[in-house]
């Protein structure tokens, strides 16, 4: 039973959006704006509090290369969407879509896509070699893309009612993001209901979102599963979005135990209110063969162990298992190099709730892994026999699998996709690491291995992580998914030009970095990307990639160049 006067601090809050509501109706799509510029600056200006507040919760050492994280995850990512946001918004004021000006191509499947990055000269030099696009769903094209984009907003003042955010409590931008994205998408006010491990960020979060609070359109509350049960069925409450797992969505949606389970097997929710959800999975990296340098092998070694231990691997598309050809000369060698650098990589604290519980699970389960890192808190699991737990389990912790396919060349291009979509559970992010030789070679048959993939991101020698990290790319599951069978979510976020009708993300990156990117002939000036957990220089990158992103400006550039390339 909730105890009666929490009862009445979540009634209080939402009988002040439903009043807030209609302040927000009032709000002009330049007053919006406004307010969104509002939120983007000061994110910077309270991103010190929110590092200190975020590296105390996750054990960090305050000089450690690795508050890179919480700065490139947390307040730049807030910062650079507000700003997207922001944009499309002044597009819309001016009677303009959000994609004006927008390039838009058609993929080898016959399907419209839209750049999202780059789209400016600055996203050109700090993100050099970088690309990404949104693919529409089939049959949409560019006329109609340009028409829709802007979602609720072509209305502002018909707002949705209030929407309930259950945010997630591994990396601290996600809840923000989300609060924008119900605000503007959806056009709904919102009440944010942190992750009881992130209620130290509360005060920061209120500074923050000061502006919209102060309107009336959103209200921060903290608490248990008891408090979120209570809000996302409160008769206030149209529409609830929630970031976690498949199994959180679960209880939510059909209730716990047996009758939770009886009701999933049925399809009777217990929640009618409808939801979106952005839940996570067992992410793949398919390594493609190819004939690579020792160069290339340390560095797409770190970038496997990156994909997997950034943020301690507690993310919903933290790269679990790695997808080998069996046939590949070097893959002996590329695994060596992956145990290396697992190996090697900076310890941290295990601060996630049930983290060790789930590298034990794992190590039970498959007694051959090795323990590794400087705690032995990382388990590397090689080949299994049995790789179904390895593929159906999101272990969200520093387990790192390996499976090998019995095949080479197209053909392992072929088996790889087969395999991530039907063996992996979830279908959020997906990533192919291939030497552009490989790529060439492959022609039609890359394509088709980019096609067949069903995640809603797939990203090339690039982690999926940067799909994230971009405002206008759409985040979430491969359309089709239903309540009974959630995977990786329901919708999507993010998505700052403000599609209407997206299928997925697909991102582009540099198989090496500069120098030797423009040695080998890749366009690309980007060094060793700052997300890497071998980045020595990551903290100040982050720190000065926020105040770009609050306040961006040429003067700003050359500090930015200057650490980002001592890392």
């Amino acid at each position: 039973m909730l105890d009666p006067a929490v009862q009445h601090r979540i009634d209080q809050a939402l009988d002040e959006l439903v009043a807030g509501e209609r302040a927000w109706a009032e709000q002009s799509l330049t007053d919006r704006r406004d307010l969104l510029d509002q939120v983007r600056h000061r994110t910077a200006e309270y991103g010190p509090a929110w590092i200190e507040a975020a590296t105390a919760i996750k054990g960090l050492d305050a000089d450690s290369p690795l508050v890179g994280e919480e700065w490139i995850s947390g307040p730049y990512a807030l910062a650079v969407a507000a700003g997207a946001l922001a944009e499309s918004l002044a597009k819309l004021a001016d009677g303009k879509s959000p994609l004006d000006g927008a390039t838009f191509t058609t993929t080898p499947s016959g399907q419209t896509a839209v750049s999202v990055l780059p789209v400016s000269v600055f996203d050109h030099l700090l993100l050099s070699g970088f690309s990404a696009q949104v693919w529409l769903q089939p049959g949409i094209d560019g006329d109609r893309a340009l028409r829709d984009a802007g979602l609720a907003q072509h209305n502002p003042a018909a707002t949705g009612g209030v929407g309930a955010v259950l945010g997630a409590g591994n990396i601290f931008s996600i809840a923000p993001l989300d609060t924008l994205y119900e605000l503007i998408a959806h056009n709904r006010v919102v009440a944010l209901k942190l992750n009881p491990l992130t209620d130290p960020l509360r005060p920061v979060l209120t500074d923050v979102l000061a502006p919209l609070i102060d309107l009336g359109a959103v209200r921060i509350l903290t608490g248990g599963a008891d408090v979120g049960d209570y809000l996302v069925h409160h008769r206030s409450v149209s529409h609830v979005h929630m970031t976690g797992s498949a199994a959180t969505h679960d209880a939510i949606v059909f209730g716990t135990g047996a009758e939770g389970a009886e009701r999933k097997a049925a399809n009777r929710p217990r929640l009618t209110t409808p939801m979106t959800s952005e839940l996570g999975g067992v992410s793949p990296t398919i390594v493609l063969p190819g004939q690579w340098s020792d160069a290339d092998i340390d560095f797409q070694a770190q970038h496997v162990v990156t994909q997997r231990l950034h943020n301690n691997g507690y993310n919903c598309i933290a790269a679990q298992t790695i997808v080998v050809s069996a046939r590949w000369p070097q893959r002996e060698q590329f695994l060596a190099e992956v145990r290396r650098q697992l190996d090697a990589a900076p310890g941290r604290p295990a601060y996630y709730p049930g983290s060790d519980d789930r590298v034990a699970n794992a190590q039970h389960s498959y007694p051959d892994g090795v323990r590794l890192g400087p705690d032995s808190g990382r388990l590397l699991i090689t080949n299994p026999a049995d790789r179904g737990t390895l593929l159906q389990t999101e272990y969200f912790a520093p387990v790192l699998g390996v499976i090998e396919l019995d095949s080479d060349g197209e053909q392992f291009a072929l088996d790889a996709a087969r395999v991530a979509n039907t063996e992996f559970t979830g279908t959020l992010g997906v990533n192919i690491i291939a030497h552009p030789h490989t790529i060439n070679d492959l022609g039609a048959t890359f394509d088709t291995l980019v096609e067949n993939l069903r995640y809603g991101t797939v990203a090339i020698n690039a982690w999926t992580g940067v799909g994230y990290l971009t405002p206008h790319a759409t985040w979430g599951a491969f359309p089709g998914h239903s309540p009974d069978d959630v995977q990786s979510g329901i919708g999507v976020v993010h998505n700052a030009f403000l599609i209407a009708d997206p299928q997925r993300t697909v991102v582009y990156g540099p198989f090496r970095p500069t120098p030797r990117s423009l040695l080998a002939g890749e366009m690309s000036l980007s060094p060793k990307p700052p997300w890497f957990v071998t980045n020595r220089t990551a903290a100040t990158t982050g720190r000065l990639l926020t105040e770009f992103a609050a306040d961006p400006g040429w003067m700003r550039l050359p500090g930015i160049f200057a650490s980002a390339l001592r890392g």
